[in-house]
């Protein structure tokens, strides 16, 4: 049997050769690689304009992304084999750095396995696929997952955004082991129950566990203001690393619930507080009341989840940091964070200036984060890198 090539225009190999895995719809000779003859997530040759054979990749034909390379080498499929030796080297990179079970496993295209995410919570795995050609492979996957893993459950959340633009389909299933919808976890040696069914994404980020981490040495013996707390990442870990309280505010009262859970899990009920609403709103009745805060975290979800909503995004980071600095007492400290792909370490800088200028306060930034290293960054894709935070000593002008 002939196997489909995909024939890229000339000078399009440039960036395969840099490492770069993605293959986009404008960089094929469509002439001789006719976009209609590919079925998604079939695995394809990758060929450059001279014929010189590049790789292997994964297919979506309808998509700005259009190939995503699996492998330098064209005759290696991407099947149970190879999806067991990319898992070994993922989990050998968690188990150098953590000790525990709780982690990101797989993240996508950083691990080799583009579409791919999984998050382990002990011997509860959480799986999400955003891409046909992962979703070709379900069976190959869990057993994969089973063999290197050896869990007792495996969930599958397939219901992102992203699958939408793959034209798959939304579901979350139990494929393999008991029938759960929560799973515990401990981060920075606090523990958690996350809603692995009815939660945002796979119920837990795990992507600011270092930033949590140095939030240690700020919040002891002092007030904390958690905005969009979801369950109490950071809420939680600021009570229990010492902090004389905690309010959290969130618009989902699951959310809010699961910060009491975590709370009582913890011991440190008697600290924290739910509010529950619109984080503005939320923020300027605050005001109005004249609470203040030593510490403010604003962690917000994405405002920038396209480029297109580049500026509207930097405002709304603008207005939130605002927000919450009018809410720190004098000498107070700001942590904001920022998920947006689109939003740079230096854009969120300039955001949290401007809100500073705007209140005429005297700014210092302490410490700069970012993912930990279970969501490594390839530095050839940019877009690897997401998460951004920033400890900020708001001061008097």
């Amino acid at each position: 049997m002939t196997e489909q090539v995909l024939q890229l225009n000339k000078g399009a190999e440039k960036r395969l050769k840099q490492g770069h895995l993605w293959i986009y719809s404008n960089e094929i000779d469509i002439k001789s690689s006719p976009l209609k003859s590919f079925t998604p997530g079939e695995q394809v040759i990758v060929k450059s304009h001279s014929g010189k054979e590049m790789g292997r990749a994964f297919m979506s034909p309808s998509s700005l992304i259009t190939g995503r390379m699996i492998s330098r080498d064209p005759k290696q499929l991407m099947d149970q084999s190879l999806l067991r030796h990319r898992l070994n080297i993922a989990l050998s990179l968690r188990q150098s750095v953590f000790e525990k079970t709780y982690y990101r496993m797989v993240f996508g295209d950083s691990d080799l396995l583009p579409g791919l995410v999984v998050d382990r919570f002990g011997d509860v795995l959480v799986v999400q696929i955003s891409s046909v050609g992962m979703e070709l492979l379900q069976e190959e996957i869990i057993s994969a997952l089973k063999k290197v893993c050896n869990p007792k459950t495996i969930l599958f959340k397939n219901n992102g955004k992203m699958r939408a633009a793959e034209n798959l389909e939304s579901y979350v299933k139990v494929v393999f082991g008991e029938d759960v919808s929560e799973a515990e976890l401990e981060e920075n040696g606090v523990r958690f129950i996350a809603p692995i069914v009815a939660g945002q994404k796979t119920g837990w980020f795990y992507d600011h566990r270092m930033n949590r981490a140095r939030m240690r040495d700020y919040v002891k013996g002092k007030t904390v203001l958690d905005l969009y707390s979801y369950i109490g990442g950071w809420g939680i870990q600021a009570a229990a690393f010492g902090a004389k309280s905690v309010t959290c505010v969130d618009s989902s009262h699951l959310a809010l619930d699961y910060v009491q859970k975590n709370a009582q899990l913890n011991g440190v009920e008697d600290k924290v507080t739910c509010l529950e609403g619109d984080v503005f709103d939320a923020c300027r009745q605050l005001k109005e009341e004249g609470a203040k805060f030593d510490v403010v975290i604003a962690d917000p979800p994405a405002f920038i989840p396209r480029r297109k909503d580049q500026k509207a995004g930097e405002v709304a980071y603008q207005r939130l940091n605002q927000f919450a600095m009018r809410l720190l007492e004098k000498d107070g400290l700001l942590i904001s964070a920022s998920c947006s792909m689109h939003m740079s370490q230096s854009s969120l800088i300039k955001a949290v200036s401007l809100g500073g200028q705007t209140l005429e306060k005297r700014l210092q930034i302490t410490e700069q984060g970012g993912q930990g290293p279970d969501h490594p960054v390839l530095p050839v894709i940019p877009e690897t890198e997401y998460l951004k935070s920033l400890f900020v000593r708001v001061l008097p002008a």
